[in-house]
């Protein structure tokens, strides 16, 4: 029988994929919404295999930030934080100050401001990817700015999560500052692996062993993972250090035989995180996401406006605005990482419907702000 739920699990994900794609919506939030209706307080609550799920959405974060990590290299890291250093500024104050002024706000403390903070702040790379994919700007310079941005937030993640990590389990300063300053090390030995390691990296790895491949990468990112957990330091970011050490032709090879891994995995994360929230609970603190999806907007739209007002295209700044609205697979980690918390059970509640908001309000932004021409050419899109 528990074969048989997962099986159908997987199947209604696989439809609620197709369905996203036709109209041209993020998948996160039907992920999520699957999640929501078969969880506890659902529509038709199933009793899925726990071990199952809980192992399936650790391996979707893990995969998730490889992947991140793949698609960046140290010489484009260093050029993208030298180039928006001070955008990188702006765009924590407008998003990360009012997430953890609410959060002291709520009682919350000092904990739960380091949390909200962090969960407004930081966009959704792989939601953002995707809309510009789907809306055909992969290549464009709006989407080489929007990308700039999202490299330096990721690359904020890096002594983020450790110390997330330590105040969550309640260590002491000591461990903080030690925490800390290991992610720092770990993350400049990463990078400079990065600018020098490729033609190194590609007389060790042979690419056109596929499965040797896969097997190397994918089992030295959860080796990572796993060893980061025993020393305090985040799974998640060991999993995108190890993308990181991996450049040029060795990093194109590998993001092609994971893509379809990661989109598995992907989806049972955004499962399982809705599972685990009734959406009773989602009524309750629908105002405060209503709050925070409003200062989100407006945050990310400056940042976009500031990093694509010089272009001659007067939408511009508006498109880039709209790639950085979302929060989707960071905010969620973050949430899942505070679970044990006091105030755990109500911040995923709102992280998940915070998630959907911005979400579906970057989808709807990014429609209203297509030109003419581009409205003309999807009515004359042939249909398949």
């Amino acid at each position: 029988m528990a074969l048989a739920e997962i099986g159908l699990v997987l199947l209604v994900l696989g439809v609620a994929a197709f369905v996203a794609v036709k109209v041209k919506l993020s998948v996160v939030p039907f992920y999520l919404v699957i999640g929501l209706s078969l969880g506890k307080g659902g529509l038709v609550p199933l009793d899925l295999s726990d071990t199952f799920l809980d192992t399936g959405a650790q391996l979707g974060a893990i995969l998730l930030l490889l992947m991140l990590g793949l698609e960046h290299s140290g010489p484009n890291l260093a050029a993208a934080f030298m180039e928006r250093k001070s955008i990188g500024a702006i765009d924590f104050f407008l998003n990360a100050v009012p997430g953890a002024l609410i959060g002291l706000l709520l009682g919350w403390g000092i904990l739960g401001a380091v949390v909200l903070g962090g969960i407004t702040y930081v966009s959704s790379s792989g939601i953002a990817a995707q809309m510009m994919k789907e809306t055909g700007w992969q290549r464009s310079e709006v989407s080489r700015r929007v990308t700039t941005v999202l490299v330096v937030e990721d690359l904020t993640l890096a002594p983020y999560l450790p110390l997330l990590t330590t105040l969550v389990t309640g260590a002491g300063a000591i461990a903080g500052f030690i925490s800390v300053t290991v992610a720092i090390l770990v993350t400049a030995v990463a990078l400079v692996i990065s600018f020098r390691g490729e033609n190194a990296l590609g007389k060790l790895i042979n690419t056109q062993a596929q499965g040797g491949l896969l097997l190397t990468v994918f089992g030295a990112a959860l080796l990572a993972a796993g060893s980061a957990e025993l020393v305090g330091f985040s799974s998640a970011v060991a999993a995108f250090l190890v993308g990181l050490a991996l450049t040029g032709e060795v990093a194109h090879a590998v993001r092609l035989r994971l893509a379809p891994l990661r989109d598995l995995f992907a989806a049972i994360f955004f499962l399982f995180f809705g599972l685990s929230v009734s959406p009773a609970e989602m009524i309750d603190v629908l105002p405060l996401a209503v709050v925070l999806t409003a200062l989100g907007i407006a945050g990310k739209m400056y940042v976009g406006w500031n990093i694509a007002r010089d272009m001659s295209d007067g939408n511009a700044w508006k498109r880039a605005g709209a790639f950085l609205i979302p929060r989707g697979e960071f905010s969620i980690v973050i949430a899942g990482l505070a679970a044990s918390t006091s105030f755990g059970g109500q911040l995923q509640a709102l992280t998940i419907t915070y998630v959907l908001l911005t979400s579906l309000a970057a989808s709807i932004a990014l429609r209203s702000f297509r030109s003419s021409f581009e409205k003309a050419r999807a009515k004359k899109k042939p249909k398949l």
